[in-house]
């Protein structure tokens, strides 16, 4: 089936889209892993665990490992990071706990710490063992808004102390952008679905889809309704390019692509560019990037305003999208949509610099590039306006965002929020966190009401 320009779908066979989207990690075998977790000091106050937001005992998960307690390392995992299937996929090791290895800092080549947490919860998902057991009965219930890692986290670390809770989740699946945002090579095989189905196992979870806040149900009537409330609904808004003729058939959002593909059963029918472009510079521009070319798009460029050291996106990302044959060019911003009879015909930028006060400034020299497609990556948004629709009393917002404590409580006595929506990395890994201090401080709340 073909498109208008260079736009067309079924460009690649089956076959070449099902090695192309397969996973891209080689997960290690036993004897692989048994050598790699060898390779651990087992430091004392390692820095690795202090480098994991969500405080896991790497040193201590591998040693069971080593002694070949892969059990006993899934559940060492699982007990700080319910997510740890995911987050041991899609987590920047690169910049987090892999950094702060010893072997990193001493030698060329830290353990692989990503590896080897993917290889322990990995084996206790496929024996479909269940480690948790629900704490008896509080009598208390607790909505929580949104069932992306955040939600997920808080609803099952709730559901452990005995709270029943349910979920209001506005999309068809659970899983949030472990299902909808992340690249399907980093995520395959329906995983994120099976990660939610195990951390559903546990019981005391009940998970209402196609409920939106403001739309089918009211924080108001949450409030009312609930011992407790969390929101964790992430960012609904995407930031918008602002020039002329952004609603041009071929500019498309990077979001609602990628979301799009995911749920796509045939890759194939999806359509791709022959000539893309990429505005942006973080972890979706080089995710819709990568995909595009894997889609069959034979010309992809990555376009970001400042430096690859300034790049959202890590060097490890920005690596793995040159390899992947995708251009990136740094220092240049949009300028003008430029169409021929109704659709997208090239894209025109401005080349930038920063002034002597670190300001972002154009040049005065411009470049243009042909497109057929061109995918807006800049951003996404908190929108607020669900919470304020019948609110006896507003939240408050730092920024753009939810305002929260170190408990992720908010300005209202009984409403907690965390993930995405509230001040922090934009990383699953902080999501789940912030669900999991959330409950904890909610469970000690609701005790000693």
């Amino acid at each position: 089936m073909g498109g208008a320009g260079g736009i067309a779908s079924r460009r690649l066979s089956a076959e070449e889209l099902s090695r192309n989207f397969a996973d891209i990690h080689v997960p290690l075998d036993r004897e692989r892993a048994l050598i790699e977790a060898s390779r651990c000091y087992f430091c004392y106050d390692a820095p690795c665990q202090q480098a994991c937001p969500t405080g896991i005992d790497i040193p201590g998960f591998i040693r069971k490992i080593a002694t070949d307690n892969v059990k006993g390392a899934a559940v060492t995992i699982l007990s700080e990071n319910i997510m740890g299937g995911a987050c041991a996929r899609v987590c920047p090791v690169e910049i987090l706990c892999e950094s702060a290895c010893v072997r990193e800092t001493q030698e060329t080549r830290p353990i692989q710490i990503g590896a080897l947490q993917r290889y322990a919860t990995d084996w206790l998902f496929e024996r479909k063992l269940q480690p948790f057991a629900r704490a008896s009965s509080t009598g208390k219930c607790v909505a929580v808004v949104g069932a992306g890692p955040a939600g997920l986290a808080c609803a099952h670390r709730l559901a452990l102390r005995g709270h029943d809770v349910t979920i209001f989740e506005a999309k068809p699946k659970a899983g949030g952008l472990n299902e909808y945002g992340i690249a399907a090579y980093k995520v395959p095989d329906d995983f994120a679905q099976a990660e939610v189905a195990f951390i559903l196992g546990i019981g005391g979870i009940r998970i209402e889809f196609g409920k939106a806040l403001g739309r089918d149900v009211s924080f108001a009537g949450l409030r009312r309704d609930f011992d407790a409330v969390f929101l964790g609904m992430g960012l609904a808004g995407v930031n918008a390019l602002a020039l002329d003729g952004e609603d041009m058939p071929g500019v498309m959002d990077a979001v609602a692509y990628i979301e799009r593909l995911r749920q796509a059963a045939d890759k194939s029918t999806l359509e791709i560019g022959r000539r893309v472009v990429v505005i942006g510079g973080g972890n979706t521009a080089i995710d819709i990037a990568v995909q595009s070319k894997r889609l069959g798009a034979e010309d992809v460029t990555v376009v970001y305003r400042r430096g690859p050291d300034h790049m959202g996106a890590t060097r490890h990302e920005q690596e793995l999208a040159q390899t992947n044959g995708v251009t990136l060019k740094h220092w240049a911003r949009p300028a003008r949509i430029v169409g021929h009879r109704g659709r997208l015909k090239e894209v025109e930028f401005k080349y930038t610099q920063l002034d002597e006060q670190g300001r972002l400034m154009a040049t005065g020299d411009r470049f243009t590039l042909l497109a057929d497609m061109l995918f807006k990556a800049i951003g996404q948004t908190f929108v607020p306006v669900p919470l304020g629709n019948g609110a006896a009393e507003p939240i408050e917002l730092a920024g753009n965002r939810i305002e929260v404590n170190a408990d992720r409580k908010t300005s209202l006595p009984d409403v907690w929020a965390g993930g995405d929506c509230v001040p922090g990395d934009d990383l699953t890994v902080s999501a789940v966190q912030d669900g999991k201090l959330a409950a904890e401080a909610i469970d000690r709340n609701l005790r000693s009401a």
